[in-house]
């Protein structure tokens, strides 16, 4: 898809919790609850279906239904990106062109997991999906979960790619972040804008220092308003106003991963009674030995 055609988005991307009935089935109203309280938060966009969204444990019907739903709650008045990765490229590219046919904004295509692809076997997954259907496509390079490592090569490699319009980097690497903000400034001869999202709440700020476009964020679930004012402040390079915000939220940053996610983050929704607390197996119920240290950075971010 020509990049001229997608309007970057810029901001706080809430990479949105799946909220479920305490049978574990899905739980669709909370999610519009949970949409309209974003909207209303100024969250840019909401990232549906990702590893937040409880992705590995949703089946295919459920997985478009998230999708579907979203989409058409939505109804234009937030940015929808669909998370359509998959470890096998068919799959990601019937999961892609599903979103594309509901009216999703764009995809989230995370690095194939478990089966350890060449750099040439990324290159190559992320070309033939973005070839084969006309969604803007982000990528999304975790590698503490996925185990391979999309390198910054491969990464200018697909920038030049038209329906490649930007990265979740989730490698907590500001070096290597700022180094590939630097080097997509000569990507398609300094023509082509490749946007760039830190994908760890703890150093968004620091990498949107370094020029990045915002955050696809954990944090957002349950502060949404702190953060988009966060990335508000830090894009419009008001630093010290975005420390401010920062150093409010550093707890949620930090202890919303004591455990596994999203298993911390939909306890805090369930205390603050926006959904309900339950995962799937092999997801557990969060441990009661951290209720205090998630109690102390809600009252940390003046969330209670």
């Amino acid at each position: 898809m020509p990049t001229e055609i997608f309007s970057p988005i810029q901001g706080s991307l809430v990479a949105i919790v799946t909220p479920m009935h305490a049978d574990g089935t899905l739980d669709l109203d909370s999610l519009k609850k949970l949409i309209d309280w974003h909207v209303a938060s100024g969250t840019a966009g909401i990232v549906i279906v990702g590893t937040t969204g409880e992705s590995p444990t949703v089946d295919v019907d459920e997985h478009a239904l998230l999708i579907k739903t979203t989409v058409e709650y939505a109804a234009g008045r937030i940015k929808v990106i669909a998370g359509t990765g998959a470890n096998s490229t068919k799959e990601a590219i019937s999961l892609s062109a599903y979103a594309r046919q509901v009216g999703a904004d764009a995809s989230l295509s995370v690095v194939p997991y478990y089966n350890k692809p060449t750099q040439e076997g990324l290159y190559q997954h992320f070309k033939a999906i973005a070839e084969a259907v006309e969604l803007p496509m982000i990528l999304y390079n975790v590698p503490g979960r996925t185990v391979a490592d999309l390198a910054t090569a491969t990464t200018l490699r697909l920038a030049e790619l038209p329906g490649i319009v930007g990265i979740k980097d989730a490698t907590g690497d500001i070096a290597r972040g700022s180094e590939l903000i630097r080097r997509l400034k000569y990507v398609a001869g300094g023509s082509k804008r490749f946007l760039v999202y830190s994908g760890n709440d703890d150093s968004a700020l620091a990498l949107m220092a370094m020029g990045s476009d915002g955050v696809i964020s954990v944090t957002a679930n349950v502060a949404p308003k702190a953060m988009s004012d966060l990335c508000r402040f830090a894009l419009a390079g008001d630093f010290a106003g975005a420390r401010t915000v920062n150093d409010t939220l550093l707890p949620l940053h930090m202890d919303l991963f004591v455990e596994a996610n999203p298993i911390p983050a939909k306890w805090v929704l369930s205390r603050l009674g926006r959904c309900g607390p339950t995962t799937r197996l092999p997801m557990t119920p969060m441990s009661a030995q951290f209720e205090p240290t998630l109690e102390a950075a809600m009252r940390h971010a003046a969330l209670l």
